[in-house]
Parts: C-alpha cells; structure tokens; sequence
C-alpha cells in the first residue's frame, strides 16, 4: 500500500504523498501554476489515478482558499 506520509515538495505550502509528487514531477508540473492549469485533467496524466488526483485536488484547495 502507498505512502499517505505528507511530503513538501516543490510547490510551497503542497503537503502530498510521494507517489503523487512523483506523477506531477514525471510531467513537469511544479509549479503552482501548472498544477491549476492541469488540475481538471489530472486522471488523464500517467501516473496519476482517481484516488491521487482527488488527493492533489483536496490540497490544491486547501492551499487555494485557507
């Protein structure tokens, strides 16, 4: 089973598991910017299933609207 371990990456204040960090860095996402541009088709990135994009996409508002 995955990590769900909160992990800081590149994107400030983004607090996510390992294995989605991986799937946004294997398609150049990171930065805040290209996440929001991407974040309605995350499922469709490699790597990056249902569960993780609805992980990334919690976050995302989490750090959207504090």
């Amino acid at each position: 089973m995955a990590s769900l371990e909160c992990i800081s990456g590149p994107i400030k204040g983004l607090c996510l598991p390992r294995h989605a960090w991986e799937g946004l860095q294997k398609h150049g996402i990171n930065t805040f910017d290209k996440l929001v541009a991407v974040a309605d088709q995350l499922e469709r990135l490699e790597r990056i299933g249902p569960k993780t994009a609805q992980v990334i996409r919690k976050e995302l508002a989490r750090i959207e609207f504090p």
